[in-house]
């Protein structure tokens, strides 16, 4: 195993986050300091963070929480400001999914789960997230909603198509995957809409729901699997899963895959969910699509992310809950920001 997923899986950091920690000489391996993330180590290496010696974390939980203002998004902080992680009293180590703007509010998730933690943020998984900003100088002008749809040109590069719906004069409501720094605000500023207010409301298949500002709970096994599906890892076959429960499952499907001329079918290989097809007829597909066909989703209908965006109501009002319907989009656009910058 290398040295950054170990870290991860030991609850360190996200595995992004693990690599950092490496790079800055912060971990030993038997005693020496390593800076290489991808340094390989063994069942009976000794890894220490700080000093500390680590070890795979035994269980795995994920929280969801709705960050105040004021709230910062971090493990510790140097200036003794409130965090995100004190808000919930747990022996476990838990470190935020990505970050929220300390005045901005809403859902985040604590985990002590590194690979999901970087499935969840890594640009490339493009899980996506809701957010609902009050704006100034409404009312919201169509060529405004165009322009952020179409994706707008910020200073670090053009944003990917935004799902955006008006609320009312002043809200509107913004779902994207990406993560670059402020980039909800900054995209409402871009078309002549700085933002007053901003909270999220959803993030993957899961909805803020009536959690009260500050509150948390902890996500059941079957929500923890929904995340999981929105990164694309599929649960039931070799992967954990983090609740109030756990249960693991492997196994493989083996099939075909190839038609012939003839009529005859047959299978052969594996099959992950990925839906591969191949022909000596006609051509071949992918199992992919992109654009308004796109064959893979992100599983979000309960949080207005499976196509059209539910109301803002029906987000906000019930409980952080899984989407029963199909996925949202993804595919298109794959121009991505750095994970960890708040919205």
């Amino acid at each position: 195993m290398r040295l950054a997923k170990f870290l991860a899986a030991a609850g360190a950091a996200s595995r992004r986050g693990a690599e950092d920690l490496v790079r800055a000489g912060r971990v030993t391996v038997d005693g020496e300091p390593v800076t290489d993330p991808a340094r390989d180590i063994g069942d009976r290496t000794v890894v220490t963070l700080d000093g500390r010696p680590l070890r795979p974390a035994a269980e795995h939980a994920v929280y969801a929480v709705n960050k105040p203002a004021g709230v910062v998004s971090t493990a510790s902080d140097p200036q003794r400001r409130t965090t995100v992680v004190s808000l919930v009293p747990s022996p476990l180590r838990l470190y935020p999914v990505g970050r929220l703007d300390r005045d901005a509010t809403g859902l985040i998730l604590l985990t002590n789960d590194g690979d999901l933690a970087h499935r969840l943020t890594h640009p490339r998984f493009e899980v996506a997230r809701t957010y609902r900003a009050v704006v100034a100088r409404p009312p919201v002008s169509d060529s405004a909603v165009r322009a952020l749809r179409r994706g707008v040109r910020l200073q670090d590069g053009l944003t990917a198509p935004a799902r955006v719906r008006r609320v009312s004069a002043d809200t509107i409501e913004l779902t994207i995957h990406e993560g670059h720094n402020r980039q909800v605000k900054r995209m409402c500023e871009h078309v002549g809409h700085p933002v007053r207010s901003l909270v999220r409301v959803a993030f993957g298949p899961l909805a803020l729901g009536s959690l009260a500002p500050g509150a948390h709970r902890r996500l059941s096994a079957e929500e923890v699997d929904a995340l999981r599906r929105a990164a694309g890892d599929d649960p039931g076959f070799g992967g954990s899963r983090s609740g109030s429960g756990s249960r693991s499952r492997s196994g493989s499907r083996s099939g075909s895959g190839s038609r012939s001329g003839s009529g005859s079918r047959s299978r052969s290989g594996s099959r992950s969910g990925s839906g591969s097809r191949s022909g000596s007829g006609s051509g071949s597909r992918s199992g992919s699509q992109s654009g308004s066909q796109s064959g893979s989703r992100s599983g979000n209908a309960s949080a207005g992310l499976g196509g059209r965006p539910a109301p803002a109501s029906a987000a906000l009002d019930e409980q952080v809950v899984v989407a029963q319907r199909g996925r949202g989009q993804r595919g298109g656009d794959r121009r991505a920001g750095h994970p960890d910058r708040p919205a």
